[in-house]
């Protein structure tokens, strides 16, 4: 039986790493994209009265 290589495992598990976290950091990079989860939907959505306009009040 052939002896199992970890330190090729390893790399790879690495390199799987490295990638996820560089498209994380280019998915931030480019605010123009919507967001993939509800982070749009939430408390804070409306934008428009947050510059303090008083004319909704």
């Amino acid at each position: 039986m052939a002896k199992p290589n970890y330190s090729f495992e390893k790399r790879q598990r690495e390199l799987a790493k490295k990638q996820k976290k560089e498209e994380k950091l280019r998915r931030k990079a480019q605010p123009g994209d919507a967001p993939d989860d509800d982070e749009a939907a939430g408390p804070d959505a409306p934008v428009e009265n947050a510059a303090g306009d008083d004319s909704a009040a």
